[in-house]
Formats: C-alpha cells, sequence, structure tokens
C-alpha cells in the first residue's frame, strides 16, 4: 500500500532506524501509510532516509537522535513514547552484537550490549504500554533472533540478550494482549547487515545458503505479523516445528516446579 493516509495508521518509532533491518521496517511502513519517528545515532543517515521517505510517501517523518546506551538519551525516547498519543507501534530493533569467547572479551563492550539489548527494548516497551492499554490498541514488534533458541552457536552473552527478548515478549503476549495490543517477536537467522562487521565477525565465512537478505527478512516478518504470529522466524520452512518447541515447553510446565525432587536426584 502506497501514500496512504499518514493520519490513518498512527506513528510507528522504530530504533536503530538509520540502516540495515530498521532502515528496511521504515521504508515498508511508511509505505503502509505510519507516520514515522526514526530513532539512532547517525543523524545524517537518518536525514538521508527521512528525506526520501517524505519523498515517496504522504507520510510524516521526524528524525529522534538518540544514543540508547547513553541514559539521557534513552529518557528522551522513553518521554516521547509515554507522552506521545499519536505512537501505535514500536519496533524494538536497535542492538548489537559481540563475537568471541567470554574469557577473552572485553567486559565494557559487553555491559553496552546488555543496555542496548536488554535494558533499552524493556525501558521503551514499558514506556509505550500504558499508552497501547489506554488505547485499547498498538503494536509492539520486538527484534529477537533464532540464537534465542541456539546458544551453543555463537557468543552465549549475545544469544542470552536476544532469549530475553523472546521471553518478554511472549510474557508481554499474555500481559498487553488481553487490552488489544499485538506483540510480536522476530526471530532472524543470519541477514545480511552491517551488524556483522561491528562484532568482528567475518559475514564472508558464513554459507551463502545461511544468509537471507534484509528485504526479505523484513517483508517476511510484516507476513508474520499480518498473518497474526506472535512469534516469526523467517527462515524456517515448516512451522510445526515451532509449534512442537512451544508444546513440549508447555508440557513440562506442571513438573517445573513440584514438592519432592525427581526420582533420580534422590538418594
Amino acid at each position: 500500500m502506497s501514500n496512504a493516509t499518514s493520519n490513518k495508521s498512527g506513528t510507528a518509532v522504530i530504533t536503530g532506524a538509520s540502516t540495515g533491518i530498521g532502515a528496511t521496517y521504515a521504508d515498508r511502513l511508511a509505505h503502509r501509510g505510519y507516520d514515522l519517528i526514526l530513532v539512532a545515532r547517525d543523524v545524517q543517515r537518518l536525514e538521508k532516509l527521512a528525506e526520501r521517505l517524505r519523498r515517496e510517501t504522504a507520510v510524516k517523518v521526524e528524525v529522534l537522535p538518540a544514543d540508547l546506551v547513553n541514559k539521557a538519551d534513552l529518557l528522551k525516547v522513553e518521554q516521547r513514547l509515554r507522552s506521545d498519543a499519536s505512537v501505535a507501534m514500536l519496533v524494538n530493533n536497535a542492538g548489537m552484537a559481540i563475537a568471541g569467547e567470554l574469557a577473552d572479551g572485553d567486559v565494557e563492550k559487553y555491559d553496552a550490549m546488555i543496555q542496548l539489548n536488554i535494558t533499552a527494548v524493556l525501558r521503551l516497551a514499558a514506556a509505550v504500554a500504558p499508552g497501547f492499554i489506554a488505547r485499547k490498541g498498538g503494536t509492539l514488534i520486538n527484534i529477537a533472533s533464532v540464537l534465542a533458541l541456539a546458544p551453543e552457536m555463537f557468543n552465549g552473552a549475545y544469544s542470552g540478550t536476544k532469549a530475553f527478548v523472546l521471553n518478554l515478549s511472549q510474557s508481554l503476549q499474555n500481559e498487553l494482549g488481553k487490552h488489544g495490543v499485538r506483540v510480536q517477536a522476530v526471530l532472524p537467522g543470519a541477514t545480511r547487515t552491517e551488524i556483522w562487521e561491528r562484532s568482528g565477525t567475518d559475514i564472508e565465512h558464513l554459507p551463502e545458503a545461511m544468509l537471507m537478505g534484509v528485504d526479505d527478512l523484513v517483508n517476511a516478518a510484516l507476513a508474520g505479523l499480518d498473518l497474526g504470529e506472535q512469534v516469526t522466524i523467517p527462515s524456517l520452512p515448516d512451522v510445526a516445528q515451532w509449534e512442537a518447541l512451544t508444546a513440549a515447553r508447555q508440557a513440562m510446565g506442571p513438573n517445573l516446579s513440584l514438592k519432592n525432587p525427581a526420582a533420580r536426584y534422590r538418594q
């Protein structure tokens, strides 16, 4: 849908919007008729994207420069989410990755990753939720990763941050869904974005068959949203595998907290 009336859909706030997944969401949502608030550190890139989208669509595009690891900047974005009644969607996309092993790593970088991938996601979700509840609607999209399901495959701290995003999203689906709010967790696999270079990982070492283009990724994620999916794994051919994993996890539920230890632990 192109050149839709901007006030019909409301405003979408997108973090990490200057490039990659965030910039592609901006393009797709603008063409779906959402006004945009674009959040990232790179003002020059944000302005260039905003100019193009204003030219191509009828929507309003605002640039909100912020480094979400910086507390003052994070609070600025939180305040906008709390005060702007036009906000109908938040895409929690900003994130970073670290390659390598924990014992050899820079703990300050790990701390920054946790602040961006966990703290900012949590605080922005908390900031937008009361307005969504009050307005009885809204959409929260949290970008996680398939590594939330595969901690053995990459840096465990990064995988852990994405497992947090998935868990938070699934909890918020119960908490906010009863108020008419949609919550979607998107679990990309390896995607052609700048996150690889920034993490110190050479993307060329990955098999071509594993790498999805960012356009395909975002198109699939939005198709999943349109289908009403709560968790979208764009590269998973058989959704029954996810459903089986969920069923197995839920089947354990009644036995996860019992009065007595399991028989194998009794002496």
